[in-house]
């Protein structure tokens, strides 16, 4: 039996594997009694009858673009109770060019800091792996999406992310300041991070690169409990 709806919206650069991340979470989804839609793109969100209905949105697009009538379907569904989540590139980096999405996210992808370059192969994407550590904050300890979980280590893209004030940040991640690039001391940038949007509830997780990062116990328990922290409450 379904009592809750979960719309997936998916595209944009394919080196993120939009399908088949977010197809990952399915099974999880259903099993907790979600009925899913899923789109291939952002019109959907310009559609108020249809995100009206839905109580939860999982977006995976990267890059891409999005009109100003879907952005501003998306944030009216937010702002009425609809919950979002993404991870990666999928949520941070997504309509770069629109200011709307992205004071509603909070946060937005910068960079991510690579290897040595004399480490580095021409093209390669593993020039951008780096083994960070994700930290878990003091609100974080206590906070539903990442209570009971430790720090923990990954290798792979280390997200750089600009934000503002008004996140929750449960998880942090700090970037070093080594001798090859131009900063000069180290910079801390949320990892995880929810947000409250009218009567909605938004989820952020830089780490999701590709589906063998999502598939780390760590990152997985913290988006699959976000899907259900950001669902629409009563």
């Amino acid at each position: 039996m379904t009592d809750k709806t979960a719309l997936i919206v998916r595209g944009g650069w394919d080196g993120h594997h939009p399908v088949a991340a977010t197809e990952m979470f399915l099974p999880f989804l259903a099993d907790n009694g979600y009925a899913v839609q899923i789109e291939e793109s952002p019109e959907v969100y310009a559609d108020a009858a249809t995100m009206a209905g839905v109580d939860l949105i999982v977006q995976s697009v990267t890059m891409s673009e999005i009109t100003g009538e879907q952005v501003a379907g998306l944030r009216a569904a937010v702002e009425a109770g609809t919950g979002l989540t993404g991870w990666h590139g999928g949520i941070a980096d997504s309509f770069r060019a629109s200011a709307d999405y992205l004071q509603l996210i909070g946060g937005q992808f910068a960079t991510h800091p690579g290897r040595p370059p004399a480490e580095r192969v021409d093209g390669a994407q593993e020039n951008n792996y780096l083994d960070y550590t994700v930290e878990i904050t003091p609100l974080g300890r206590e906070h539903p999406i990442t209570a009971g979980l430790a720090d923990f280590d990954l290798n792979t893209e280390q997200y750089w992310v600009l934000h503002d004030d008004l996140i929750d940040v449960l998880a942090t991640t700090t970037h070093p300041a080594p001798a090859w690039e131009p900063w000069h001391r180290p910079i801390t940038s949320p990892a995880v991070w929810t947000r409250l949007w009218g009567a909605g509830r938004l989820v952020v997780t830089t780490p999701g690169h590709s589906p063998e990062v999502l598939a780390d116990p760590s990152v997985r328990t913290i988006i699959e409990r976000g899907m259900l922290w950001a669902t629409r409450t009563a």
